[in-house]
Parts: C-alpha cells; structure tokens; sequence
C-alpha cells in the first residue's frame, strides 16, 4: 500500500537507556533529560541500535571500561554504534571494519553525525595490525569468532583487552575454549 514506510520504520526505533546517562537516541528523537552521554545513531541497512541484546552487553562493557586514550578494533562494525561509543568514551582512535558496505556507510555517516569521524578509521579489509589494538570488540557470530582467535589475538598488544558477543550461551564454552590459548577468558555477561 501507499504508506510513509520511512516513518512507519522510524516509529519501530525510539532511545535506548544503556545505563540511566548514558542513552542511543535516533536523529528524529530529542533525548531524554537523564542522558548526560549521547549517541546519535540511524540504522540505515546495518546492524546495530543498542536494541539487540548482544550490542546493549557491548555498549554498557564499554562504558564500565577504560578505553580514553586508547587504539581500539570494532570488528564487524555495522551500524558503528561501538566504535562512536568508544570514541565518545574517549579513545584516541578507533578502526572500524566491517566487510558490507552498507555497514561503512552507515558507520561513516553516524560517525559524522556524532562528531567523531576524525577519530575512526573505515576499512573493508579483514587484515589486522599486529599488536595495534589495546581493545577489541567484535559483536558478530560463534563461528567468525571461533575461526578468528588467532589473529584477534596477534592484533591485540600484551595486555589488551577483548570483548566478544553476538552468540547464543550455548556457544559460549567453543568460543571461549577457542580463545583459551591467548587469554584468560569467561563469560561477564548474558542477556536474553
């Protein structure tokens, strides 16, 4: 039928409380009074509203971590919503990749919107800087994570930190067992 779809599908997003101040708020939106910590975000084509469960679990690890003055890898960016939280958290630089280009242009344009995109890096290459991460993130699936556990490892300096999600908890012990070699790993959160 003739219908306002974009306004039928902006209806279907309104802010989300990561923690009481610290909120994702779709452009069309204000934002509530308690947010102190904004991120204005459009989903366009790509993943990632601060909705979905594993995406929410990110977003508050990243808020209860130190990540200001750091190089961090959002790996599988999507939307771009970890890699602006980063940023506004304060990172020195964030490289976000993702391998749809939708993805890249949704993380490109949310990275303007919120005024970081000085700070974040896009790439479509897979290929990762040994030792040039002091966090990554990776909201994607148990398979990708599992065949990945090497080079996130290599990409990650000594000491650096990881946080990985988008699996199911019946996932959770290949993923970890995966990672076992290179990091002292658990599970910090489930959701849903």
């Amino acid at each position: 039928p003739d219908k306002d779809w974009v306004r039928i599908t902006q209806a279907q997003f309104e802010p989300v409380a990561i923690t009481p101040e610290f909120w994702i708020v779709p452009s069309w939106h204000e934002a509530p009074a308690a947010a102190r910590r904004v991120i204005r975000l459009d989903p366009g084509l790509a993943f990632g509203t601060g909705t979905h469960p594993t995406t929410a679990l990110c977003l508050e690890w990243l808020d209860g971590s130190d990540v200001a003055g750091r190089q961090v890898l959002d790996y599988g960016c999507g939307s771009g919503i970890l890699a602006i939280a980063a940023a506004r958290l304060g990172a020195a630089t964030v490289h976000a990749m993702d391998i749809d280009p939708q993805a890249l242009i949704a993380t490109h344009d949310n990275a303007v919107r919120n005024g970081v995109r000085e700070r974040i890096t896009l790439a479509d290459d897979p290929g990762l800087e040994a030792g040039g991460a002091d966090v990554l993130l990776a909201n994607i699936l148990a398979g990708p994570l599992v065949e990945l556990a090497p080079r996130f490892a290599q990409a990650l300096r000594p000491g650096g930190a990881l946080a990985l999600s988008g699996l199911l908890a019946d996932q959770a012990a290949a993923v970890t067992a995966a990672y076992r070699p290179w990091f002292d790993i658990g599970i910090a959160a489930t959701r849903d």
